[in-house]
């Protein structure tokens, strides 16, 4: 049985290119690893009441997790690896003792305090501000340049 990873989003809207590029990565990473792509539908509510989605959220997401699961909640507050390698490994590892990771992209507010407590990791993609569409495809692509690297595959040019 291969290991799997499971990557939880929340959704407003879907832009093509997201699509596109789920489509593309998702099929290159199957070859390695099972991997699910479970959307969420964000509760829609005013920026007035963030705390009230953000625990909506929470209820939601929590639901979707087993607790055998190992979660890696990307936070930008989360650990930044100094580089794709040094990614890979850390993925690896967790793959080769865990077998089943899961990734979280949390809603436009951000996570509970709950959902942090949960997860086992918190990774950061980039010091730099992102949307979440955008964080989601900068995942599986580092997700896919991860497992390229594992098995010495020349995706990877450094």
């Amino acid at each position: 049985m291969k290991p799997r990873i499971k990557i939880i989003k929340f959704v407003s809207s879907r832009f093509t290119w997201e699509s596109s590029a789920e489509s593309f990565f998702v099929e290159k990473i199957r070859h390695y690893v099972d991997v699910d792509i479970l959307p969420i539908k964000s509760p829609s509510s005013g920026r007035k009441e963030a705390a009230l989605k953000i625990k909506k959220e929470e209820e939601l997401l929590l639901k979707k997790i087993d607790s055998s699961e190992f979660v890696i909640l990307l936070d930008e507050k989360g650990k930044v690896f100094k580089d794709s390698v040094a990614f890979s490994k850390n993925l690896v590892k967790e793959l080769e003792s865990k077998k089943n990771i899961t990734f979280i992209i949390g809603g436009a507010y951000g996570v509970s305090e709950g959902v942090k407590a949960r997860a086992n990791q918190k990774v950061s993609l980039s010091a730099l501000t992102m949307n979440h569409p955008l964080a989601f495809v900068v995942l599986l692509e580092q997700v896919y340049r991860a497992l390229c690297i594992s098995k010495g595959l020349p995706y990877h040019n450094a």
